[in-house]
């Protein structure tokens, strides 16, 4: 157990390291550290209070000064957690995926925040939502960019905006466009991938998956039932409504990935619509197996030799790796458990909660992951003096 407790704390320190150097002053430097160390603890609630109190703080207002005017730039850290992952993670046949989750809050003053659906909750609540972009391959996965979605009204209102510290400079942007900014600095930044996958609010997005295309990459993008395509009568028709003119032969079960309670049986069926320049365009439909049967249905484009039916399941599977990170941020580094208002916080705060995430992610890869089941409470305990060394040890530039 020692072992492991100074192996997590070693990479715990080497990825603090690469963000280290973007702190001038010692003081917020150490402080990142020891935040980093308690999202990583087994403290109940990763709020500022209870933050500060794990740290050894006797209020919150040091935890607050690095969220909020320490002077750190929290893009620059978030492409250096990117790369921190990508170093571990790295795999030619990589999927990118797109999501979105929902941090529930009360008030109307934190940024973005509206009633508004949250997949969070399943329902419409009041909440801030986050876009995200998640590296997904055969060694783990990790989250590597986040943007804060700001509402249409949000953004015509200056007064609001000013108020919860949104820059002016920052217009409406939809969700499929916060997602392609995110894949565009995945790809500049030397993202190894060959697919990219999402949830219908993306592949509805046409727009989108045109700029895909155009970048040569692949993907599996959900789109809702009332999605159409041509069809060779020369009209467009429902994919649901495809879906049912499909023959019994058409149809083959397969696995979509191991989940909680074991593997995930679909029967899944292709379909072929459109080939130019050595790239497919297919629709992908999966059927759950029960005696009343749900159906998904997804745009494909691979390029030819990559769009077999198996191939498109598995990157078909893939999405749901973003819904574990979600899980795991939110359960083991309080990525959902901030209260700040203003919009550099929230970026601060779940950069923050990303690199910690990607940490336990690299750790997980290797095998030397601290399982929180028998270590949190030793995490907890040892950490403050962890702390004091790590004052010492970066308060050096």
């Amino acid at each position: 157990m020692e072992k492991r407790q100074i192996g997590w704390k070693r990479e715990l320190l080497r990825a603090h390291g690469l963000i280290a150097e973007l702190f001038a002053r010692s003081e917020p430097r150490a402080r990142s550290l020891a935040y980093l160390q308690g999202l990583l603890s087994g403290c109940a609630r990763k709020n500022g209070w209870q933050l500060a109190e794990w740290m050894g703080e006797s209020a919150p207002y040091a935890v607050q000064h690095l969220l909020d005017r320490a002077r750190w730039d929290a893009d620059q850290a978030r492409d250096r957690v990117r790369d921190y992952a990508l170093a571990e993670l790295s795999s030619p046949e990589a999927v990118l995926i797109v999501d979105e989750t929902g941090f529930l809050k009360k008030g109307l003053h934190s940024a973005g925040v509206k009633r508004q659906y949250s997949g969070t909750a399943g329902r419409i609540e009041n909440s801030q939502i986050g876009v995200f972009l998640c590296y997904g391959s055969d060694k783990g996965a990790a989250l590597v960019d986040r943007e804060l979605y700001i509402p249409q009204e949000w953004a015509a209102d200056g007064e609001r905006r000013l108020a919860a510290g949104i820059p002016e400079s920052l217009e409406f942007a939809t969700k499929p466009q916060l997602a392609r900014r995110m894949l565009e600095r995945a790809l500049e930044g030397g993202a190894r991938v060959a697919w990219v996958a999402g949830d219908e609010v993306y592949g509805h997005d046409s727009k989108l998956r045109r700029w895909i295309e155009g970048r040569q990459l692949a993907y599996v993008l959900a789109v809702a039932s009332d999605q159409r395509l041509w069809q060779p009568d020369f009209t467009q028709h429902r994919v649901d409504a495809i879906a049912q003119t499909l023959p019994a032969l058409a149809w083959k079960r397969l696995s979509a990935g191991f989940g909680s309670k074991g593997e995930r049986l679909y029967d899944w069926a292709l379909m072929r619509f459109s080939k130019q320049d050595g790239w497919v365009r297919s629709l992908l439909v999966r059927r759950s197996i029960e005696e009343k049967p749900e159906y998904a249905y997804y745009l494909c484009y691979a390029p030819t030799g990559k769009d077999a039916l198996e191939t498109l399941v598995r990157v078909a599977g893939q999405r749901w790796k973003i819904e574990q990170c979600f899980e795991s941020a939110k359960g083991e580094c309080g990525l959902d458990h901030y209260e700040v208002r203003h919009w550099q916080g929230w970026y601060r705060h779940i950069t923050l909660a990303m690199l910690a995430h990607s940490v336990l992610s690299v750790l997980r890869t290797r095998g030397e992951k601290n399982s929180r089941r028998t270590s949190a409470s030793q995490r907890s305990r040892t950490a403050p003096s962890a702390r004091r060394n790590a004052v010492a040890r970066m308060a050096r530039p």
